[in-house]
């Protein structure tokens, strides 16, 4: 609402004549109350931001037997070691008998990716069965490193894959090469 006041101007005798001046005024309170509203509304109709979580299937603990594993064969395995400064090692095999020498990559499209697609592909060629990858962190990776390589998992479109403890001759293989 707009208010005119008129109350200026000259009603002084014998001077000039001078024309009133008129002051306007708004009143702000529907203008807030239309603020409010507007803000109400898109805050109620909006879309937060989702968190983006990837599904992981993990096993159930075995009460049973804890310290029974799956055998799998060397020659279709994968182990990729989570080192310190964003680096990665890798082999084919175990560690101490592996069937190719331990390697040290990065993350990316150039590093890592790379070798798990062209493996993938040589050992399906010689196998017929898909590539298995154990991946094993060690204490001096974050859980960036861990993230990172589950987007790898990913992206790879990797089927079969397991989240292990990291044991002695693999952090001594880590020391070796200085990414521990």
């Amino acid at each position: 609402m707009a208010e005119l006041d008129s109350g200026g101007g000259g009603n002084h005798k014998g001077g000039k004549v001078r024309s009133k001046k008129q002051s306007t005024r708004v009143d702000m309170t529907p203008m807030v109350d239309l603020m409010f509203l507007l803000i109400t509304f898109f805050m109620l109709t909006t879309t937060l931001a989702k968190p983006q979580a990837m599904d992981l299937a993990m096993p159930d603990k075995d009460d049973v037997n804890p310290n029974e594993q799956l055998d799998v064969a060397d020659t279709r395995t994968m182990t990729v070691l989570l080192g310190n400064a964003n680096r990665i090692e890798w082999f084919i095999g175990i560690a101490g008998n592996s069937l190719t020498p331990p390697t040290v990559e990065n993350f990316g499209k150039n590093g890592i990716r790379k070798t798990i697609i062209g493996k993938a592909k040589d050992i399906k060629a010689a196998t017929g069965k898909d590539m298995i990858i154990i991946i094993k962190p060690s204490d001096k990776s974050n859980y960036k490193n861990l993230v990172d390589i589950l987007d790898e998992m990913k992206i790879t479109n990797t089927k079969q894959y397991a989240i292990v403890d990291i044991s002695a001759p693999e952090v001594d293989l880590l020391k070796r090469d200085k990414i521990y």
